[in-house]
């Protein structure tokens, strides 16, 4: 038995493992644009005047909140099983996400000041306007390293996906290894695509939220 690195087998699992990183990399940017506008929505939900919709909105919230990820991916890879299992994931971090992206924006529409609410109302804006042209945009400024920050967060969980067949790049490098009794040589490749990936993009959001502080 060789128990050094097999350069052969790292070699030949790279095509199949930067296959598997394209699918992580669309788990990831779909399923972040799904958690960006549900969880605006389900911000905006819960500011409603009527409990009849804050209250089932908080109540869905705290369940996704308080139910491990992987949970929720079997969950619905069972009641959905007719599925494409690709969008079943990118579905299920899009909403996981969404419980923790709506509380970002609420900080974000809280952070915006008063005075900006009063200006609005002295003018005679309607709502509609009130939030498009004056408080979202601000609030939105103010949230998007938090935002990042998630999106780097779910660049993270992808490999979850692998548990519902899904076949990002984790999910390769095990049937790689498995079938070629080489583990060691294709998870210390995943491990350095992800850490090439992810390490600059937490870098840009640091310096973002530098930027964005001034």
């Amino acid at each position: 038995m060789n128990d050094g690195f097999d350069w052969d087998a790292a070699r030949e699992s790279l095509p199949l493992l930067l296959e598997g990183f394209r699918v992580t990399l669309l788990a990831t940017v779909l399923g972040t644009l799904v958690a960006a506008v549900l969880g605006l929505a389900v911000a905006m939900a819960g500011r409603a005047p009527s409990r009849l919709v804050t209250a089932p909105v908080r109540v869905v919230t705290e369940f996704v909140r308080s139910t491990p990820l992987l949970v929720q991916l079997v969950g619905a890879a069972a009641l959905f099983n007719t599925v494409e299992p690709l969008y079943i994931g990118i579905t299920v971090l899009g909403i996981h996400y969404a419980a923790y992206t709506s509380e970002v924006y609420r900080a974000g529409i809280d952070g915006v000041p008063k005075g900006q609410w009063e200006a609005c109302r002295a003018l005679s804006l309607p709502p509609r306007r009130t939030w498009q042209a004056v408080i979202l945009p601000q609030a939105v400024r103010n949230v998007l390293p938090a935002l990042g920050n998630y999106a780097i967060s779910m660049f993270k969980e992808t490999p979850f996906l692998a548990v519902i067949t899904v076949q990002e790049m984790v999910f390769e490098a095990r049937k790689y290894g498995a079938d070629n009794f080489a583990y060691t040589e294709v998870f210390t490749l995943a491990g350095l695509i992800f850490l090439v990936a992810s390490y600059p993009t937490s870098l840009l959001m640091r310096k973002l939220e530098k930027r964005l502080g001034h």
